[in-house]
């Protein structure tokens, strides 16, 4: 704002308003400011330049590089917002009901039916609006699996590997269950011992993330699984990185009871900003009927929305947010099963490029190859942190990765470049990587004292958290 006050000049005006033509009526005293509010006075080309020079101080999927691991902020292809934006889907309201809403229950009984076919899994609820409420509705399907066969009360907790989502104890908690920590073993597996002293008559069941936080692949998967249905547990799985496997491996094949997708990470749902997202959740022959309601059925040439049931009931309004699940329809329907495949070697090919690339300067936390990301740390030097690592390199021109998490790993930089990136642009940032570790051994205060570059420079962000000053 300080910019505007400097060209403000009283009597200018981004506005003007036609005179009035009913009688000018008083504001009521009880709704008047005690003061005027102190604002600049400037011209509308002044104004809108001020706020378009804000803008373009954002970072954006479309304007820099986004490598936050866990989170896979990849490109959303533009495609996405014509079909979005299509009158029959933009215009479309759920109180239609089914007879005028044939072409959007068309589009979500596909959906249901891609994402069964690209998981392993018998049926597909595309109701949860996000991966943390898929998350829950997942738990809560194994919650009512258990009462209905009466052992629900003696089958009190949730097994969680500490290499899990880091949603998955909230979630469990937020289910009625005890969330019971899993180590990693020294391959950043899990660790069998523990899971197996774990398995008895109380397992509820086990929430896994598989590839993991670690962007590693569990290779006990198998029998991690099979320990688990052994003690009378079912298994859950956070797909938040199902790009890291799709068209390669299917959980539903593996064993796994029950698994939520992120449309609005994997399938380029927009991902940031609040929302909105989708977190379908698919199911196998177990908990099927269990899943929330409606879904998309077809009966001859008809499409309608039903209830499974034993439904858990709705986990939101109507069909979930539509919107995203046309984007994400959209993307599944131009890649097809082998494009899928394509974008899950691609990912795990740049990661492991990028991993290769810095290696000598970042190595990663377990010397395995990764999947679609990979953990490192950032106290590459005496006195260096992560944290300023991650300010150093939005001097770069880059968005920090994901820090601090997951919390197995010590000052954690966790990576992924995503499939979507090319070649050069994994390269220039595995540079500015290696110049920052440069810098961190010959010029540590450049990294104490970033970011230099932006009109704000290093903010105090945990006093902010602890005593924030909220304003409009």
């Amino acid at each position: 704002m300080s910019n505007l006050w400097k060209i403000s000049g009283e009597g200018r005006s981004a506005v003007y308003l036609p005179e009035l033509d009913v009688p000018e009526t008083a504001v009521p005293q009880k709704l008047r400011r005690k003061e005027e509010p102190k604002l600049p006075e400037v011209a509308e080309m002044d104004l809108v330049r001020h706020y378009t020079n804000l803008s373009r101080k954002n970072f954006s999927i479309d304007t820099h590089f986004y490598p936050l691991g866990s989170c896979t902020m990849k490109y959303n292809p533009k495609v996405n917002e014509v079909t979005a934006s299509l009158p029959g889907f933009r215009n479309a309201h759920p109180y239609q009901g089914d007879k005028h809403s044939q072409g959007a229950i068309e589009l979500l009984y596909n959906l249901q039916n891609q994402l069964s076919a690209v998981s392993g899994f018998d049926e597909t609820s595309l109701q949860p609006a996000a991966g943390a409420q898929g998350e829950l509705t997942g738990i809560l399907m194994i919650r009512k699996y258990h009462k209905e066969k009466g052992d629900l009360e003696l089958r009190n907790k949730i097994l969680i590997p500490d290499s899990a989502h880091g949603t998955n104890p909230a979630t469990a908690a937020m289910a009625g269950f005890k969330a019971v920590e899993i180590p990693s073993d020294d391959h950043g597996n899990i660790d069998l011992a523990a899971l197996k002293n774990e398995c008895d008559e109380t397992l509820a069941g086990i929430m896994i993330t598989n590839p993991n936080t670690l962007g590693l692949f569990e290779e006990n998967i198998e029998e991690v699984i099979d320990a688990v249905h052994a003690a009378g547990g079912l298994v859950y799985g956070d797909g938040a990185n199902f790009n890291a496997i799709m068209g390669i491996v299917k959980p539903g094949e593996l064993g796994f009871d029950v698994m939520h997708y992120n449309v609005h990470k994997t399938f380029t749902g927009p991902h940031g900003g609040g929302g909105p997202g989708a977190g379908p959740v698919s199911a196998g022959q177990l908990l099927k009927d269990y899943l929330p309601g409606p879904i998309a059925v077809k009966e001859g040439e008809v499409f309608h929305l039903k209830q499974p049931v034993k439904t858990i009931g709705r986990m939101k309004l109507f069909y979930g947010n539509f919107g995203i699940l046309v984007r994400g329809y959209t993307y599944i329907s131009m890649l097809g099963a082998a494009g899928l495949k394509d974008v899950t070697e691609n990912a795990v090919l740049n990661a492991n490029y990028l991993k290769a690339l810095v290696k000598d300067s970042f190595p990663a936390a377990y010397d395995r190859s990764c999947m679609h990301e990979f953990v490192c740390r950032g106290d590459i030097a005496e006195g260096i942190h992560t944290l300023d690592v991650a300010k150093r390199l939005i001097d770069y021109g880059f968005h920090p990765p994901t820090i601090y998490f997951p919390l197995i790993v010590p000052e954690a930089i966790m990576i992924e470049p995503t499939e979507t990136e090319s070649r050069e642009t994994i390269e220039a940032f595995a540079e500015a990587l290696n110049k920052i570790a440069e810098e961190a051994v010959n010029a540590p205060e450049l990294l104490h004292n970033a970011p230099a570059s932006t009109g704000l420079k290093r903010l105090d962000e945990a006093g902010a958290v602890k005593n924030p000053v909220l304003r409009y």
